[in-house]
């Protein structure tokens, strides 16, 4: 198509917390745009593509992002000025080679990023086709399972839970409206089941419930039998939990503070094996720690083909780390989140990577999101099979689900 990136506007609004991110218009000669916004993780890798805050501590507690912004309007918009939008790749590597680091901490990952889908988006638009036909092209066909968070711990809750995320899966589901469904019926008796034992049911920044449990057994208790009561057993609905024990990892050691208990690795990974024997789980995210290399190679080996081990803090979504983790026989699946990368030609070479070597792939939220649904037209376009967004509360997430519900009947009546 011949038309060329005219503008770039870019401005700082608020994400889910109430933390400021950046949303960015793209537009294009003839008019048309695309806009983006990006999100926020609470719970990060230290691996990951930096993210451009001031500390200013005079401007949202020094988390404003006016020099991401500046960097856009100084730097990445004179570069993009004028340059096809439609390939996209030399869109990112013109915005990578100007910021010239590792990690992108010198024009900050989120002001990359917000441009790099913006861009997309704008293409999508310009060609009036939905974004994930844009991306995936014909094959964009395969509408994902939700892992859909139900409780909230670690750095996700204000509680003693130490894994960060206990999520249900609807495996028998014939179709995201029916998945959708599943769920929320299953949020709802676990919110009668809380309230008749006496605890909150407040939610935390996922729209899971964060309930004071005194162990992640208590936890993987109450899903199953809000399972059970919701009608369901647990060959149709199986559980995930993400353990984010990077946070647990002091000292080549995992403490499980809420418990009271120290674990050795191989009396985690021994942990680990015991819940997945006793509850239906079904995928372990980050059960190691990102620089626990040996005890992964050794996870891998014990459990990889009993559930889905998932690398988070792992991969970070880099192809490299990806690369030795294959090489390593680390994990067999990962999380792809696009701002831990920082550009959208990246987040899909790691896709393609994975898919390559038959890593499971489950396209990600964060923390701090926004209402943007990108990530869900990315799990149709890349046939990803798991998208991991949130609960069945809170604007931002079901943002994602009712976007997907849109795509499927799109796909259904064509």
């Amino acid at each position: 198509m011949r038309t060329k990136i005219k503008d770039i506007k870019s401005r700082q609004i608020l994400d889910s917390r109430g933390i400021p991110t950046i949303e960015t218009e793209v537009i294009l000669e003839n008019g048309i745009s695309g806009t983006a916004s990006v999100p926020s993780g609470a719970s990060t890798g230290k691996y990951e593509a930096v993210e451009l805050r001031d500390n200013d501590m005079s401007q949202y507690f020094g988390k404003s992002v006016y020099k991401a912004l500046n960097n856009i309007e100084k730097i990445i918009k004179p570069a993009l000025t004028n340059h096809n939008p439609f390939n996209q790749k030399e869109i990112d590597l013109i915005m990578i080679e100007k910021d010239g680091t590792k990690n992108k901490s010198k024009l900050g990952a989120n002001a990359i990023l917000s441009v790099s889908l913006a861009n997309a988006r704008a293409c999508s638009n310009m060609l009036n086709i939905p974004l994930y036909k844009y991306l995936g092209g014909l094959n964009a066909s395969i509408l994902p399972v939700p892992m859909m968070n139900i409780i909230n711990g670690g750095a996700h809750a204000n509680n003693k839970l130490d894994f960060q995320e206990f999520m249900i899966y609807p495996v028998s589901s014939c179709s995201i409206k029916d998945s959708i469904k599943m769920g929320a019926e299953v949020f709802h008796e676990l919110k009668k089941l809380l309230h008749y034992k006496g605890f909150s049911t407040n939610v935390g920044d996922e729209g899971g419930f964060a309930p004071d449990f005194k162990s992640n057994r208590e936890a993987l208790e109450a899903i199953t039998m809000a399972i059970l009561n919701a009608g369901y057993s647990a060959d149709e609905i199986k559980i995930c939990i993400d353990a984010a024990a990077s946070e647990l990892f002091i000292n080549n050691k995992y403490y499980l503070k809420g418990e009271n208990i120290e674990f050795t690795t191989n009396e985690m990974i021994e942990y680990i094996e015991e819940l997945v024997s006793n509850y239906p789980i079904i995928s372990v995210e980050d059960a190691l720690s990102e620089d626990d290399s040996e005890g992964w190679i050794s996870l891998t080996q014990k459990l990889g083909t009993k559930c889905q081990l998932v690398g988070d803090d792992l991969f970070v979504t880099n192809y490299r780390k990806l690369e030795k983790g294959i090489k390593n026989k680390m994990a067999n699946a990962i999380l792809i989140k696009p701002n831990q990368t920082g550009t959208l030609s990246e987040t899909l070479d790691t896709i393609l990577l994975a898919q390559k070597y038959n890593y499971k792939t489950i396209i990600s939220h964060r923390s701090g999101e926004t209402t943007d649904t990108f990530i869900a037209d990315l799990s149709v376009a890349v046939n990803s099979g798991q998208i991991k967004t949130g609960s069945v509360s809170r604007g931002e997430r079901t943002a994602k689900y009712n976007r997907l519900i849109n795509i499927e009947e799109e796909l259904t009546n064509v």
